[in-house]
């Protein structure tokens, strides 16, 4: 079925019939006949779960036709802020992130979904938790990610380089180094860093017990004094780089150009995809995120993504039929067949789950026991405090503030603008 993507521009002019609009929500529509069902993603083309979950729910449900609503990945929190402010109708939302979701909780803006938690069972869904919000859900999640490391075979066999089996940052420091150098006339960086913060900070609150609502930021300085390391002695491309020219993680794993990358389990799909459209041919594993000391519990950090019903939505059985399906066991095995990692789990689940390497280091990497902290704790100072944590983060990567002066001021800045 050719499907039809609502443009970003498409959800602004909505957004202003909106706010010219009756502000009130719109009466519930009887969901008889067929239906076509809005849901929000972000980069449709590069993220295809989203595809994986339309399709499997429309051929189970050839009444209801999915239409998306593609939103840039950068620009899709703000986007979405912005959507339901203005009385947008857009029926599932995609919660990105849970910072998000307790904002839009919080705000009236989402419908509750407590009788699809309990339908599916609260007991099923990995990552549940944050969405509990005095015992009432408004939104259910259908995939669990936590952070690994990515490794590129070819570059490590090339140099004679052991896999990063278990490493510490030390260790990952020194292989960095290692594989920095050049190939068929192409820069190599032994490892690459995205410029989201929680390369840095997450990982450092979960491996040191920081917490990143606390207003006490000096369990990160060791992982920036990594960070700007390895920058500044050319083993990962610099910050001010990757973030002014937007670089793609992908483009940098995907042709050879960084050794190592520390990324979520979302991109397993990413670059299964890659590989079977032949747009890349590198051979990859994953390893567990390295470690502060050696023969320490693996630790590392992540996040649910989920589905919410638009409490303006006029088709709420319909959008609630498919929340239930997709972090269902259908939705689940549909999304376990790309590679990415389902919230629901089941012995098939488990058997559609295929797109993984089958060798032993990336295989004990997924079934081994691991603490997976969340990405960013959930409370009413989330929001507030993640917007000050970025701003510093940029300041300190490109070296307009030091590390002690940039941790000081996060401190100042917490504590005082939003604790207090």
């Amino acid at each position: 079925m050719k499907r039809t993507l609502v443009s970003a521009a498409a959800i602004t002019a909505a957004i202003g019939l909106a706010l010219t609009g009756c502000s009130g929500a719109p009466a519930q529509q009887e969901d008889e006949g067929p239906v076509t069902l809005s849901v929000s993603v972000w980069n449709m083309e590069q993220t295809p779960e989203f595809q994986a979950l339309f399709d499997a729910f429309e051929k189970a449900n050839p009444d209801i036709t999915i239409e998306p609503v593609d939103i840039l990945a950068d620009d899709y929190s703000e986007k979405v802020t912005t959507m339901l402010a203005g009385g947008d109708k857009t029926d599932v939302l995609t919660m990105k992130n849970v910072t998000d979701y307790a904002r839009y909780a919080n705000r009236g803006q989402l419908l509750d979904v407590s009788d699809v938690v309990e339908s599916l069972g609260a007991d099923n869904l990995a990552g549940i938790e944050p969405f509990d919000l005095d015992g009432e859900y408004f939104s259910v999640p259908y995939r669990q990610d936590f952070w690994l490391l990515y490794y590129n075979k070819g570059l490590f066999d090339a140099a004679g380089v052991e896999y990063p089996d278990h490493i510490t940052w030390d260790e990952y420091k020194s292989i960095a180094e290692q594989l920095t150098g050049e190939t068929g006339g192409q820069k190599v960086f032994g490892t690459y860093h995205h410029y989201w913060r929680s390369v840095v900070q997450a990982i450092a609150a979960a491996q040191t017990g920081g917490d990143l609502l606390s207003g006490d930021y000096g369990f990160m300085e060791d992982q920036y004094s990594l960070a700007l390391d390895l920058q500044t002695g050319g083993n990962a491309l610099d910050f001010g780089t990757a973030k002014t020219q937007q670089i793609s993680y992908r483009t940098m794993f995907e042709t050879g150009q960084a050794a190592m990358m520390p990324m979520g389990t979302w991109y397993i799909s990413g670059i299964a995809a890659a590989i079977e459209g032949g747009t890349s041919t590198v051979d990859w594993g994953v390893a567990p995120m390295p470690q502060i000391d050696a023969g320490e519990e693996t630790v590392t950090f992540g996040s649910p993504t989920a589905f919410a019903v638009n409490k303006n939505s006029e088709h709420q059985d319909a959008a609630k039929k498919f929340l239930e399906f997709a972090a269902g066991e259908e939705g689940a095995k549909a999304i376990a067949a790309i590679g990415v990692v389902p919230a629901f789990s089941s012995d098939d689940v488990t058997a559609a789950f295929t797109a993984l390497p089958t060798d032993d280091l990336s295989v004990t990497t997924f079934s081994e026991p691991k603490d997976v902290v969340l990405e960013m704790p959930v409370s009413e100072y989330s929001s507030d405090i993640s917007t000050i944590l970025d701003e510093e983060h940029e300041l300190i990567m490109v070296g307009d503030a030091s590390i002690p002066d940039g941790i000081a001021t996060m401190d100042e800045r917490v504590t005082g603008d939003v604790l207090e």
